[in-house]
């Protein structure tokens, strides 16, 4: 059969017919290739993401018990405040009546007098420190300077004179 080509166009021609189909088999090994490293690296993120979402549901599920036992320690600890509270108001309510009646009188004398004392040195020693008497020392000092013979070349007294 003649196409009209010499044979050096035949061959030319056939070599690169062989080598563009070469190519594209080549190109569609790569192209698979790429294809199931893509699944691979797909698989390989979607078991992380797995790993990764176990690992948070265990601390949620943690931080969850640690929450719900503070929040029961707290619920104990304002029920204790509240009983001692409650248990305090009625030891007041006790002192008032015990001194309403006279029963707690004697002591009560005697702490307003140990009041009234600390009272007078807190307000004594409050006094000092404003007017400065708290930095004096003990026993007063003055300065004292020995008299000194006269500066002046003649001797005279005159502090001075020529």
């Amino acid at each position: 059969m003649d196409t009209g080509l010499s044979q050096y166009e035949q061959i030319k021609v056939g070599n690169m017919t062989r080598r563009t189909s070469g190519t594209a088999i080549a190109g569609l090994v790569v192209g698979v290739g790429a294809v199931v490293a893509a699944v691979g690296v797909g698989a390989w993120a979607t078991a992380k993401a797995s790993e990764a979402r176990r690992v948070a549901i265990a601390k949620n599920e943690g931080t969850e018990a640690l929450l719900n036992r503070l929040a029961v320690q707290y619920d104990q600890y304002m029920s204790q405040e509240r009983a001692e509270r409650l248990q305090g108001q009625i030891t007041l309510s006790q002192s008032i009546t015990d001194t309403i009646s006279g029963q707690q009188s004697a002591s009560q004398n005697q702490s307003t007098s140990v009041d009234n004392a600390v009272s007078q040195v807190m307000s004594q020693t409050f006094a000092d420190a404003i007017r400065g008497r708290s930095s004096l020392n003990a026993t007063p000092v003055q300065l004292y300077s020995a008299p000194q013979p006269c500066g002046c070349p003649g001797g005279c007294g005159c502090n001075g004179g020529f």
